[in-house]
């Protein structure tokens, strides 16, 4: 019995204690209502008229009501505990079947995992059975394979055994060669004593006969000697001969020999003297050489970044409907105020203003730049500031041309060349800017003059100047030497200056160590490497060329122009250029370009000869 039936159980027998006993009671005053005595033992028909008895009467029926009451509702709560145990015996029964299902799901259980367990019994015993089988079947694929292994490694024995058999073959073989290379070293040996033999006995054949010829030889002197002492008679009187026959005296005749002596030391002389000057000149040269390298490595300047195009970076691309106008009135307007052409396109936030002048450019920039700043543009306003924008180009040009001054070291100059110093500024030559070619040139020919001990203020002058007539070659027809040297003079310059000027391209020969100075200082500076743009057919030309000149010679394979043209790679073929032909072949490649090429720098030749040999191992 479950707890739940015991509880249920006792609740049932306690309220059937509690039903009989209020039966009971009922039954026992049933029976006191039935037969009634008074209080004193009398009979009801004596006491019927007597109001307690009345009153008792009443309250026993009251109670007698109540008790029937309280049995009516004893037995309700009596139906209501049995309906409750009715369902408790029901839920109970449900209890007993679910546990009677359950016990029959644990059997079923039980007996599915028996029969889990045999069908895996036999599914392990089949596993077994097939593992035994492939185990079998493994072990003959192992000795299949090993029969299989040991057959390659026993044919792999064999051919190294027939390898070893044929080395050893070929040892004998080169064993049997160097025995043969031996008796034919010692044939050879043989052969070489039986010549020193020979050869002994021709020095000794060789002796006799020099001994025989000295033998000759001394009597060949003897005889000359007795010739010479007959010469000498001979002469004495052929002198006096001579003598009697011109009339001359021994003193006449050493004058007149005295005279062929002379001009004889003459013309010796100046054959040595040519030899001098020819040293002279060459070591002149090898010293012009050392100056013109110490002054070109103690002037560090910058590379050529010079162009004919300015860019003007813009806030925003709104700017650029500004800069146009309506209808492009005001780019018109620009363009004709300025003289420079306005470009506008994609390029975000940018526009390019192009012009050859690089004045009137800088100046149409620097108008652009400050009618951006401002944001009012009109035609008025463009030609407004169009005026402020070249009065501070003309005061940036002269600040320029004073710092320039200044970097030099010269002072007193007129004010014009000062003027015309500073169009230099935006002024350049294949790129190089011509101010600052100016003051670098100043520099070289200052130094040089130092290694000469000779004036630099004036040949510094001279060099600093000898550009200026490019600053008036678009106003004043010819060479802007002729035209920088008419300049100088109209301004005061002195002889020595204008020469150095009018000479510097030879439209004059020059006649003075100035003028060779200032072009020296210029070739320098305008020839040194990264001071000039190059053209780009020139250079395609000058690579073109050196790839000839390398692939034409014997033996030559390929040719890389390399790093813009510094450095050359030649790749030879091996079989037909050794080592030492490969440094030959630099050197005329070196040679030969040195002797048809112009180039700023240095060109690196390097010779390529590579021999590979490839074995496969299997």
């Amino acid at each position: 019995m479950t707890p739940m039936e015991g509880a249920l159980l006792a609740a049932i027998i306690v309220l059937a204690l509690l039903v009989a006993g209020t039966l009971a009671l009922g039954v026992r005053l049933m029976r006191r209502l039935s037969a009634p005595t008074a209080p004193t033992g009398l009979p009801l028909s004596v006491i019927v008229d007597d109001p307690e008895a009345v009153a008792e009467r009443e309250r026993q029926r009251q109670t007698l009501t109540e008790l029937q009451n309280s049995v009516a509702d004893a037995q309700a709560a009596l139906e209501n505990e049995r309906r409750s145990v009715a369902s408790a015996r029901a839920e109970a029964t449900a209890v007993r079947a679910e546990n009677a299902a359950a016990k029959a799901e644990v059997t079923t259980a039980r007996a599915e995992a028996q029969r889990v367990l045999d069908g895996a019994h036999a599914e392990a015993d089949t596993v077994l059975q097939r593992a035994h089988r492939q185990a079998e079947e493994d072990a003959e694929q192992v000795r299949a394979t090993a029969r299989r292994t040991g057959e390659r490694e026993i044919a792999m024995l064999t051919s190294t055994a027939k390898e070893q058999a044929a080395e050893a073959e070929r040892r004998l073989q080169r064993l049997d060669e160097r025995e043969r290379l031996h008796t034919a070293e010692a044939e050879r040996l043989a052969e070489r004593e039986r010549q020193h033999v020979e050869e002994a006995e021709r020095l000794a054949e060789r002796d006799r006969r020099i001994a025989a010829a000295q033998a000759e030889l001394a009597r060949w002197e003897q005889a000359l000697q007795a010739k010479e002492q007959e010469l000498a008679q001979a002469q004495e009187q052929r002198r006096k001969e001579l003598e009697r026959v011109a009339g001359l005296t021994a003193d006449a005749a050493k004058h007149e020999l005295v005279e062929s002596i002379e001009v004889q030391a003459k013309r010796e002389a100046a054959l040595l003297v040519r030899d001098i000057e020819n040293d002279a000149r060459a070591t002149g040269e090898q010293r012009a050489r050392h100056i013109v390298v110490d002054a070109i490595q103690r002037v560090a300047s910058e590379q050529t970044a010079e162009s004919v195009v300015s860019v003007l970076h813009l806030p925003s691309d709104e700017m650029k409907g500004r800069i146009i106008g309506r209808e492009g009135r005001n780019i018109r307007a620009f363009e004709t105020v300025t003289g420079v052409n306005l470009i506008i396109d994609d390029t975000p936030e940018a526009v390019l203003l192009s012009c050859f002048d690089p004045v009137r450019r800088e100046v149409g920039r620097l108008t652009l730049e400050k009618l951006v700043l401002d944001g009012r543009i009109h035609p008025h306003r463009i030609e407004e500031v169009y005026d402020v924008a070249r009065f501070e180009v003309e005061r940036m040009c002269q600040r320029a041309a004073e710092d320039a001054l200044v970097e030099v070291g010269i002072t007193d100059i007129h004010p014009e060349l000062v003027t015309l110093l500073g169009r230099l500024r935006y002024r350049t030559s294949y790129g190089q800017n011509v101010l600052k070619h100016l003051v670098e040139t100043a520099h070289i020919a200052g130094i040089m003059a130092s290694e000469l001990k000779l004036d630099p203020d004036l040949i510094k002058r001279s060099a600093f100047l000898h550009d200026i007539g490019k600053a008036l070659t678009h106003e004043v027809e010819g060479s802007h030497a002729l035209i920088g040297a008419d300049v100088a003079r109209r301004f005061g310059e002195s002889d020595e200056v204008v020469h150095a000027i009018e000479a510097h391209h030879n439209e004059v020969q020059p006649q003075t160590i100035e003028a060779v100075l200032t072009q020296a200082s210029d070739a320098c500076s305008g020839g040194r490497p990264g001071a000039r743009r190059e053209s780009l057919e020139a250079y395609v030309k000058r690579l073109e060329r050196i790839e000839e000149i390398a692939g034409a010679k014997s033996g030559v394979d390929k040719v890389f122009a390399m790093q813009a043209g510094r450095e050359i790679r030649v790749m030879v073929r091996p079989e037909e250029v050794d080592e030492i032909g490969a440094a030959v072949l630099a050197r005329d490649v070196a040679k030969q370009i040195e002797e048809e090429l112009t180039y700023p720098g240095q060109i690196r030749i390097t010779v390529v000869r590579e021999s590979r040999t490839t074995e496969i191992a299997r």
